[in-house]
């Protein structure tokens, strides 16, 4: 293990964050609200112990291995909630202890969107341009993190598309061709922004909120800068602008990536798991539409369809905006909503869940075992797409989906220990570990009443989700740790 290395990297990466600290001041003086104290002392602290940490190994040469990739990215991920807690635990604004700050942090950098504040519309811009901003920042890094990083650690979703997509693979190491497509997926997510913001503006958002919301969506967080989330503007246009970027969010960047240096969408369509992806949405649209109809929930059809969009994009890829209460739907559609999330949207993209691939994975594995079933002597090769799946990768998807499942199932038990009840419970966890955000009963509105040992258990659930499970615990096996 390469420790002066590591710290080397995780200080270096500290410095640079330091500076998304100072957005927010320049929001709170043009706003003069006189909020930007908490963000300075933040950004001191920030470059300090980066500096301390970057300064003694600065001229550190080693070749960064895969256990060391596994501990910067969990380092950094875990510090990034800590630090990012530093401005609400010291605004004035805001009544918050250091699990309340730290759990607003890293469901904002997860993109989870899960949140323990209330009267939003009164709070400071500053701080609510930050909450946005870490959704927006965390959103771009889980794609850094999906098409670089863990591949490269043998670990990501994107195996599967190392034979057929430009960028790195699980072979690869960090060289220029990364810096050069993290470029290129960088500009690419600003420009998806900007659209996203002038969009929003059109349909009648203010540019403060039409940029915080552009932030949110892209990255499939769901901060909002109003405690009714997009309900707040009673626009329809506005519930269909954002369903369109949210699925924008939670497709493959790495498809994005190829159809720009194509210059030919062909990439998109012949995606097997978009394919697959965008006719689970098309099921779940169905499936509410027609339930919302038959219920006669709304006054009228475009009702029915824009909050029916809105809802089933949001709640399926773990973004988490609300368009209206869905407490008077029927029964059903929110639980399995909250059930959708479980699949999420596609690998390489902000959204969370198991990933589209894996789940496409496993439904065809299932029909193809059925097919054994009725003839035992038959060979049946398994393909997604047009290529041959081996079964080293159904063992490495079924042994994901087994330990995911178990931990949401474990963590659903812990929650209830703590003396919460078994919907809330349910609900949380599903929220945190799919980066969802929304929940039912007792967290529909806020996670701000839960107790403080829940909120560590979710604070776990957000990273794990968020970082593909294996990346943190494999931290936890002897073997990591051997020389």
């Amino acid at each position: 293990m390469h420790y002066a290395l590591i710290s080397k990297i995780l200080g270096l990466l500290l410095v640079v964050f330091s500076f998304a600290l100072m957005p927010p001041v320049l929001v709170s003086y043009w706003f003069q609200e006189g909020s930007e104290t908490p963000f300075l002392i933040s950004f001191v602290i920030t470059l300090l112990v980066g500096l301390a940490l970057w300064l003694p190994f600065f001229r550190h040469k080693a070749e960064l291995q895969p256990r060391d990739g596994f501990l910067v990215v969990t380092l950094f991920w875990s510090v990034l909630g800590i630090i990012g807690g530093l401005p609400f635990l010291l605004s004035p604004d805001l009544d918050v202890g250091i699990t309340d700050a730290v759990f607003e942090s890293i469901s904002g950098f997860t993109t989870t969107g899960a949140s323990v504040l209330s009267g939003l519309d009164y709070l400071p811009k500053s701080l609510l341009f930050w909450r946005a901003l870490t959704n927006w920042l965390g959103g771009m890094g889980v794609i850094v993190l999906a098409l670089a990083v863990l591949p490269m650690l043998g670990i990501g979703g994107m195996q599967l598309y190392k034979a057929e997509i430009p960028g790195p693979s699980k072979d690869t190491k960090l060289t220029p061709r990364i810096a050069e497509t993290a470029k290129a997926l960088w500009y690419l997510y600003v420009a998806l922004t900007v659209i996203c913001a002038g969009a929003y503006h059109l349909a009648g958002m203010s540019w403060f909120d039409a940029i915080c919301h552009s932030f949110s969506t892209l990255s499939t967080g769901g901060f909002s800068t109003h405690s009714a989330s997009l309900g707040y503007f009673h626009s329809g246009t506005i519930n269909i602008i954002a369903s369109v970027f949210i699925l924008l969010g939670a497709t493959n960047f790495a498809l994005f990536f190829v159809a720009w240096k194509d210059r030919s969408p062909k990439a998109l369509w012949l995606d097997p798991e978009l394919r697959f992806f965008l006719g689970l949405q098309l099921a779940y649209v169905i499936i509410v539409f027609s339930s919302l109809l038959a219920h006669d929930v709304f006054a009228t059809r475009w009702e029915d369809f824009h909050h029916t969009l809105l809802q089933v994009a949001s709640l399926s890829t773990g973004t988490g905006f609300v368009s209206t209460s869905i407490s008077n739907w029927p029964t059903f559609v929110p639980f399995m909503l909250i059930l959708s999330s479980f699949i999420g949207g596609c690998a390489g993209s902000t959204a969370g869940g198991i990933k589209v691939v894996r789940a496409a994975l496993v439904f065809h594995h299932g029909h193809r075992e059925l097919r054994r079933l009725i003839f035992p002597s038959g060979l049946f090769v398994l393909r997604f797409g047009r290529r041959k799946v081996d079964d080293q990768v159904l063992q490495a998807v079924w042994g994901f989906v087994g330990v995911y499942i178990s931990i949401a199932v474990l963590s659903v038990i812990a929650v209830c220990a703590t003396g919460v009840d078994f919907v809330t419970s349910f609900s949380a966890v599903a929220a945190t570990i799919n980066n969802l955000g929304a929940g039912l009963a007792g967290v529909s509105d806020s996670f701000g009443q839960l107790p403080e040992v829940a909120k560590w258990i979710l604070c776990l659930n957000m990273l794990l989700g968020r970082l593909e499970i294996f990346t943190m615990l494999v931290l936890f096996t002897p073997m990591f740790w051997r020389q």
